[in-house]
């Protein structure tokens, strides 16, 4: 008797199963009945190399250039205002020329920057920095030597950081037209600095603690050397 219950008991719990089984899922749907697509299925969100506008997003790199060309033309601007204040105030005649070079170099060079960010997709600052412009302010209010040793110590400055960044922006970029722009520019604004760095030794004004390594031709040693 004892085992004809247990039996009895056992087939009872048989029977069970496929209703259990069937209450497990939350939507009522047998489990081996549950397909991946099937309605009512929350589906887990894929992942996208795109933006939300459906544009692929720039690489890394990509976007390091058109910083690297904002920058520079926007240092490029106030080069410009800064040499042209130079050659109607400047005192002595190396900085009155020292100044229009500034301005024909700098906007040659501009040019080429706003063909190079049409190229490469970026837009460029309409005026010069914060910096050259409280720069600029300071200058406009000196004279005579004063002005010319300001104007001198701020370009020496100036052109040390800006080679340092045109040639990080040659070696680092893996677009050649950025490389050729950032090439020429690295040349130009080095003949800048050998020049202004030797008008700055012949005044005795200090040079910054860390400087680029100058381009030295042959037979021609570097202004703080003579």
């Amino acid at each position: 008797m004892t085992r004809i219950l247990s039996m009895f008991v056992f087939s009872s719990v048989l029977g069970l199963t496929p209703t259990i089984l069937a209450q497990s899922d939350p939507m009522g749907i047998p489990a081996s009945q549950t397909q991946p697509n099937q309605p009512g299925r929350v589906q887990a969100p894929t992942t996208s190399l795109q933006d939300s506008s459906g544009a692929p997003n720039d690489t890394i790199q990509h976007m390091k250039d058109k910083m690297f060309v904002r920058k520079a033309a926007e240092g490029g601007l106030g080069d410009v205002q800064l040499g042209k204040l130079a050659s109607e105030k400047g005192a002595s005649e190396d900085v009155k020329s020292f100044g229009q070079k500034m301005v024909d170099d700098h906007t040659q060079l501009n040019k080429e920057m706003a063909e190079l960010a049409d190229t490469i997709g970026t837009m460029l600052p309409k005026k010069m920095g914060k910096a050259d412009q409280t720069e600029y302010e300071k200058l406009n209010g000196l004279s005579g030597e004063d002005f010319d040793k300001e104007y001198i110590a701020y370009m020496v400055k100036d052109h040390h950081e800006d080679l340092r960044e045109f040639r990080i922006a040659s070696t680092s970029t893996t677009d050649s037209e950025v490389k050729n722009v950032a090439d020429r520019g690295a040349r130009l604004i080095h003949d800048h600095m050998v020049m202004v760095d030797k008008m700055a030794h012949d005044r005795g004004i200090p040079m910054p603690g860390h400087r680029p390594k100058p381009e030295v031709s042959s037979g021609q040693m570097p202004p703080s050397a003579q």
